[in-house]
């Protein structure tokens, strides 16, 4: 990433391990709908998806035997799991009415299925908390400097994964004429 901290730093060799195992595509369970962004933290997938194979099986296992344009909106128990498909049908709004966040006990697994969604990860050293975190709600929210945070388009070729060391701000506004999208969201287990 640019002059900054976005995400946690790993070694070198581990990097490479995470990138190589990622690249295999081991953990598709027979998922080929997406791939994931150049932003997912490697190792970090790497390492939860070692600690927690249960939980990412099954969620792309559930994505690939569900139409996630025919299902209903809502909330979407994943059988066999403690795990809650989230189906989003949302817009895109203007950068300063969107919240940055960042979760302890979960991940957020993100997939835009229609439509393009815009995130923006913040930068670490120049972000300061608003208030303390919410252990509840697990989340906390930043003050941040939008000249140092990053912005990618979510598109339904790519996935984001935002681990408890990705600050980011979600349903931003592109450029894209129709801001509306259909957004999959699995809080996955965060696993120390």
């Amino acid at each position: 990433m640019q002059n900054g901290i976005y995400t946690a730093q790993h070694n070198a060799k581990l990097l490479k391990e995470a990138e190589t195992w990622m690249k295999s595509g081991a953990w598709r369970n027979g998922y080929f709908r997406a791939d994931p962004h150049m932003s997912v933290n490697a190792v970090e997938f790497y390492q939860q998806y070692k600690k927690n194979p249960d939980q990412w099986k099954a969620l792309f296992n559930w994505l690939k035997n569900t139409n996630l344009y025919a299902i209903s909106k809502g909330k979407h128990p994943i059988e066999g799991t403690s795990l809650v498909a989230s189906v989003e049908d949302s817009e895109n709004g203007a950068l300063e009415k969107r919240q940055s966040e960042s979760h302890r006990k979960r991940i957020d697994f993100q997939f835009a299925v229609k439509g393009t969604e815009r995130f923006g990860i913040i930068e670490h050293q120049s972000s300061s908390p608003i208030k303390p975190y919410d252990e509840k709600k697990d989340v906390i929210h930043y003050k941040y400097d939008k000249e140092k945070t990053l912005f990618f388009d979510s598109t339904p070729d790519k996935f984001f994964i935002f681990f408890p060391g990705d600050w980011h701000i979600a349903k931003v506004m592109n450029d894209t004429q129709d801001q509306n999208i259909r957004v999959i969201v699995i809080k996955v287990d965060y696993k120390e």
